[in-house]
């Protein structure tokens, strides 16, 4: 348990660093930021796939001895609190024309304070996954693990974008960014707490993690990608950075 409690935060502390990636759009051009954001998306796509469907829901199935209803509630669940929280975060959103990040032209402080309130409690679920599926397995949680950083690092460059947008100083961009990043560790801390008072948390956790990780690649960033038509070359980019997700996911089987 100590091992697995090292790990868990560990992990969810590099998470939360993640919030200051955001900084690298201060030092390069819009078009190379818009460009290097598809890429990690089509990564971020490819790696949620396949931690789902290469680690959560096998697992959860092993867990439980079969393939039942309740884990297809499950997974169910995690797709509808993830849809609830989407519309949540673009709740009086729009799409602008040109880059990726979601902003709009009205009530820009509002903007900062939704997008952070929904940051924040995504990133408290984050940790709760996290925590649960070190429970489970060191290799399940590492797995798990790499795939919330590699998608939430093209996330909290969109995420510092808009609040910026919003009238923050670059500074109170990056504090707020992070502070809602480190709910992953509160969420790590009820997640251990859970998972040793109850085994039920460990058997839902990760068919909910992966009905979370199939509704955000599928829903958020695929979409993201199909947004706009772009020449052959950059859509085998994305195609290939793509399957080099789901082959980082399918790598880590050996972990195991």
């Amino acid at each position: 348990m100590v091992m697995t409690t090292l790990y868990t935060i560990i992990s969810v502390i590099v998470v939360s660093l993640v919030s200051f990636v955001g900084i690298i759009t201060l030092f390069f051009r819009k078009k190379k930021i818009d460009r290097l954001l598809l890429i990690l998306v089509s990564i971020s796509a490819g790696t949620l796939f396949g931690g789902a469907f290469f680690h959560l829901i096998p697992e959860a199935v092993e867990e439980s001895g079969s393939f039942s209803v309740s884990i297809s509630f499950l997974i169910l669940a995690g797709i509808t609190i993830f849809f609830l929280l989407d519309k949540l975060i673009h709740w009086r959103h729009s799409h602008t024309e040109s880059s990726l990040i979601h902003t709009t032209k009205e009530n820009k402080p509002s903007v900062a304070y939704l997008n952070l309130l929904g940051d924040g409690f995504h990133n408290f679920l984050d940790g709760l996954i996290i925590a649960g599926s070190y429970l489970v397995s060191i290799p399940t949680g590492i797995a798990t693990t790499i795939a919330v950083v590699i998608h939430e690092t093209p996330q909290e460059i969109a995420d510092f974008g808009v609040l910026m947008y919003s009238g923050l100083s670059k500074w109170k961009a990056l504090f707020y960014n992070f502070l809602t990043a480190t709910l992953a560790i509160v969420g790590a801390i009820v997640g251990l707490i859970l998972g040793t008072q109850s085994e039920i948390f460990i058997a839902a956790i990760l068919p909910f993690a992966g009905g979370a990780f199939v509704y955000i690649a599928g829903s958020n960033l695929i979409p993201e990608l199909l947004r706009k038509n772009h020449g052959l070359k950059i859509l085998l980019q994305q195609f290939l950075a793509f399957i080099v997700g789901i082959i980082i996911m399918y790598g880590l089987l050996f972990l195991e």
